[in-house]
């Protein structure tokens, strides 16, 4: 089946949806050894700092979106963070089956939409070094590099982009 082909269903749910809980654990599972030997590289007290850095509080969580292949399976997964007076995009993710076939391109596109509809005239994000994927993602959709911005400041393999939502 080709991108042109797929058929995708985008699913507003929240933080807690069981499918959205599952491809949050799957995707930990899948990144979470890329940066392994960092993390343990870190004393206790930094390892600590970076955890609360990265951690996501569902209270500020706006919006919670799931891509559904035709069958109704959830493969894919994006999130809207409020981080200060800026929208975030947190925790995407598909399933390595769904991906090259625009699953990705379909969350993004809805967090910018939903996004702009609440006003918002640009999208953050953070994402890693040792995830080439994501940042080619990220650049192909309009995504340009920006100053690394808190909460990430501490983690040296931090990438931060931006995208401007304004007509």
């Amino acid at each position: 089946m080709t991108a042109a082909q797929t058929t995708w269903t985008i699913e507003n749910v929240d933080w807690n949806d069981a499918s959205a809980v599952a491809l949050r654990e799957a995707m930990d599972a899948e990144i979470s050894p890329r940066y392994a030997e960092i993390f343990a590289a870190f004393d206790e007290a930094t390892a600590d700092r970076l955890a609360r850095d990265f951690a996501v509080d569902p209270a500020t969580i706006v919006e919670v979106v799931l891509v559904r292949a035709v069958d109704g399976e959830a493969v894919g997964h994006a999130a809207l963070r409020a981080l200060g007076a800026e929208l975030e995009v947190k925790r995407v993710y598909v399933s390595p089956g769904a991906r090259g076939r625009g699953a990705s391109r379909a969350l993004m596109a809805e967090l910018e939409r939903l996004a702009a509809a609440r006003g918002a005239s640009r999208l953050i994000l953070q994402t890693g070094d040792r995830q080439p994927e994501a940042i080619a993602l990220y650049e192909r959709i309009g995504y340009a590099p920006i100053e690394v911005f808190e909460p990430y400041i501490r983690f040296a393999g931090s990438r931060c982009f931006a995208k401007d939502l304004r007509p």
